[in-house]
């Protein structure tokens, strides 16, 4: 039976927490997208004498020829690289500040010890998105063991539900979102192909992880209340 332990300090959110308006990266390359195409590219020195409606003088004007759609394309283009750097930061603070591979197996080794302050200590080592799910699996563990009135399965079940299990699949969620949001805005890029399965890789780790923690806290209950 586990014992009661005075609770650690939850895992606090810091760092970076990604940009909750992505309109406002839209509205700003959009901007930038149009300006470098009417007054870089659309220069009247890129011009056979000084006149945008004439021929080109360099490889800049010869793509203002191209017209509306080319700041379009930069748009799109300028997006990509914003989100991407935008998401970089959000995914790093996510997956907190120790290795996650060394964090899964130690917590894993003791969540099976029952030690729960250390595991409690992890998740605070840890922070981000992951130490913070963790810890919400450990206490909905050692609240519904205590709970009397809960039938084992009941328990198992409640526990996953009502902590990592829900977590980790509003983390994923939450973060697949963003990336296909940004994937099918730049369909046409292959900045986007690149930046999305660097990401989605990412993300996979970080599931992975959370499941394996998951299993193992359902497992641990499960081998110290086996009904007769």
């Amino acid at each position: 039976m586990a014992t009661t332990t005075k609770a650690a300090a939850p895992a606090k959110k810091s760092g970076f927490q990604g940009v909750k308006a992505a309109w406002i990266i839209l509205a700003i390359c959009c901007a930038a997208g149009y300006g470098v195409w009417y007054f870089v590219m659309g220069n009247p020195d890129n011009f056979v004498g000084g006149d945008r409606s004439g021929h080109p003088a360099n490889l800049l004007g010869t793509v203002y020829k191209g017209g509306f759609v080319v700041g379009l394309i930069l748009t799109l283009l300028f997006t990509v690289i914003c989100l991407g750097i935008e998401r970089f930061f959000a995914i790093r603070t996510a997956s907190g500040k120790m290795n996650l591979a060394k964090f899964t197996a130690e917590v894993k080794a003791a969540i099976k010890a029952q030690d729960f302050t250390k595991a409690k200590d992890l998740c605070n080592k840890m922070q981000g998105s992951v130490g913070n799910v963790v810890m919400a699996s450990i206490n909905m563990y050692q609240t519904v063991e205590g709970d009397a009135s809960l039938k084992k399965a009941a328990k198992i079940f409640q526990a996953l539900s009502a902590g990592g299990g829900a977590d980790s699949m509003a983390l994923s969620a939450g973060i697949s979102e963003a990336l296909v949001n940004t994937a099918s805005g730049i369909l046409t890029s292959w900045v986007a192909t690149v930046v999305y399965n660097f990401f989605s890789n990412k993300i996979d780790k970080l599931t992975y992880a959370l499941d394996e923690i998951g299993f193992t806290i359902a497992a641990t209950y499960d081998s110290n209340h086996n009904e007769a």
